[in-house]
């Protein structure tokens, strides 16, 4: 069994190695990122804010924002 110092000259096994390793790696983010991410509250609603007129906005340029 030879030792393959690059990516170049490794063989089948040791590409095989790389992707199996590499898939595991992957996977176990995505596991750990589903199992962190926060439990929403189902009752929770969003409340909606209008604005009563619109307003103008003026920098100190000459172009403005409606």
């Amino acid at each position: 069994m030879s030792r393959n110092s690059s990516m170049i000259t490794a063989d089948r096994a040791t590409h095989l190695k790389i992707v199996v390793v590499a898939l595991l790696a992957s996977v176990t983010v995505m596991v750990v990122g589903i199992a962190a991410r926060p439990q929403l509250d189902q009752s929770a609603t969003a409340q909606v804010v209008k604005p009563a007129k619109p307003i103008l906005a003026i920098g100190s340029e000459a172009t403005s924002i409606r």
